[in-house]
């Protein structure tokens, strides 16, 4: 049984369809891409996936919770790392991953070793008693994703994570998300503009255009499709939506985008 379904999952903000008719199931332990133009949707459908928007019509369940009826059994067994920097930066590290094991009510005796597993298992425990603004771009992520698996979710969704980081902390965050799934088979569903992460981490992906699937499968599977093996993500990418890898997206889209890659450095 899929742990991610949506069945023509919709939402409309006034006279624009954000995201149309939209059905894809993902599998327990998977690695899904969602991928597409600015604009294309994915966001939106992260953010009814994790319940802090409701869809306006269609349905969707994650671990066998409905969104709408079920939103706080969601919210129970999953994780979330948004695009924009979550992580605290007035409060060190440590202190980050304790006030959001207490909010997810890990039970007092466990909370310091939790903490400092996390820490240790991200490589952040020599700079643990450091204040967040401190850190470097990748430290941050790092500890963004370890602190979004305090609770040990089923679902881990991670909306852009590798954006404004540097080859060497993108090349961290992919092993240590194939690492989440290796070892704990945390199912992953993240966004991603670039292809090289999404051919490198994903088992399948699903692209969308203008709110609309337009394609779905294997990296391999897409390949195949448009007819040429050898093909790149890339090219797939701009044979199923018509348009180039980076659209370059409305004035807050970008303002936004090079908020967030400022803040991470």
């Amino acid at each position: 049984m899929p742990i991610i379904e949506t069945n023509v999952l919709t939402r409309r903000f006034k006279d624009l369809t954000a995201v149309d008719n939209l059905t894809i199931s993902v599998e327990k332990g998977e690695v899904f891409g969602l991928l597409g133009p600015n604009g294309a949707g994915k966001t939106t459908v992260v953010k009814m996936l994790t319940t802090l928007l409701k869809p306006t019509s269609g349905e969707a369940s994650v671990a066998g919770f409905s969104i709408t009826r079920h939103s706080s059994d969601v919210r129970r067994v999953i994780g979330y790392v948004p695009q924009m920097i979550s992580a605290d930066g007035t409060l060190t590290g440590y202190e980050n991953l304790m006030v959001f094991a207490k909010l997810q009510d890990i039970p007092r005796a466990e909370r310091k070793h939790r903490v400092q597993t996390a820490l240790s298992s991200i490589g952040l425990d020599n700079v643990g008693k450091k204040l967040v603004r401190t850190y470097s771009g990748g430290m941050i992520r790092r500890l963004e994703i370890v602190q979004s698996m305090m609770h040990e979710p089923q679902v881990l969704f991670l909306d852009e994570p590798t954006v404004g980081l540097d080859p060497l902390a993108r090349r961290f965050i992919w092993e240590h998300i194939g690492k989440l799934r290796a070892e704990q088979g945390t199912t992953i569903l993240l966004t991603t503009h670039m292809m090289e992460e999404a051919d490198s981490l994903c088992s399948r992906v699903a692209i969308m255009h203008h709110g609309k699937l337009v394609a779905l499968g294997s990296p391999a599977e897409l390949k195949t499709a448009i007819g040429r093996e050898d093909a790149t993500l890339e090219e797939v990418f701009i044979h199923f939506t018509g348009d180039k890898l980076d659209s370059g997206g409305s004035y807050l889209d970008t303002k936004r985008t090079r908020r967030t890659a400022r803040r991470l450095g």
